[in-house]
């Protein structure tokens, strides 16, 4: 818990790829449509972002215990693969921490979480947000964390970044996955958010995150928020 503020605790399928000017939020209004262990991307032909020496960093995060993919098979997690990353990444830089959770959770069954997110991804679902939402305004840098879930982020995300004000910010993705690293992340977050900068991402493959500190902490000198 040192070297972060929490703005919010509570609720933590953060392994896998496998489950494989907007008055509010990142864009402007859309029409809906009808690997290493470790990896990092961003988008390609441009300069690396940077946050502003002293500027206020948000940590916001999507993470799910329970019933987890593990090396093709089941585990069960008391603590989300994302939470353990986001915990990694609060312990070593300076940011406020605010973590998303849905207003309806998801299944402690594996297979029943695999299912609805299938439904909700299939119905361009936005699924709701329990809770009040951070404001952003206050921040200039936003680390944006979920699992992977069938090659893309859950879409409890696109919840979040289309109702909380991101525009104008430099947002950092990083995921836990099983298979397939960043997958969709992202061209979805670029495609989601196009006043705002998207970064560097970090992927961590969700059965490793218990030794990947040496991964965040390169990650965080990387893009600017950790100087030793």
């Amino acid at each position: 818990m040192n070297r972060r503020t929490v703005l919010k605790t509570t609720f933590a399928l953060g392994a896998g790829a496998v489950l494989g000017s907007q008055i509010a939020g990142c864009s402007a209004p859309a029409a809906r449509p009808g690997s290493p262990d470790v990896a990092t991307s961003k988008p390609s032909d441009t300069p690396d972002p940077t946050p502003t020496p002293g500027s206020k960093v948000l940590l916001a995060y999507f993470s799910r215990a329970g019933e987890n993919y593990y090396y093709g098979e089941t585990t069960t997690l008391k603590v989300g693969n994302t939470q353990v990353v986001a915990d990694l990444i609060s312990s070593s830089a300076k940011v406020d921490v605010y973590r998303i959770e849905a207003a309806d959770p998801y299944p402690d069954s594996y297979r029943a979480t695999v299912e609805r997110n299938v439904r909700e991804q299939n119905n361009d679902a936005r699924p709701a947000i329990a809770g009040t939402l951070p404001t952003a305004d206050t921040y200039d840098t936003v680390l944006l964390g979920s699992g992977i879930w069938n090659v893309r982020p859950p879409m409890i995300m696109r919840t979040f970044v289309e109702t909380v004000a991101l525009s104008g910010k430099t947002i950092f993705p990083f995921v836990t996955y099983a298979v397939s690293g960043l997958g969709s992340t992202i061209e979805d977050y670029t495609r989601l958010c196009p006043r705002s900068t998207i970064g560097e991402g970090l992927a961590v493959r969700g059965e490793e995150v218990q030794d990947a500190r040496g991964d965040v902490e390169a990650w965080l000198r990387k893009i600017g928020l950790l100087s030793t």
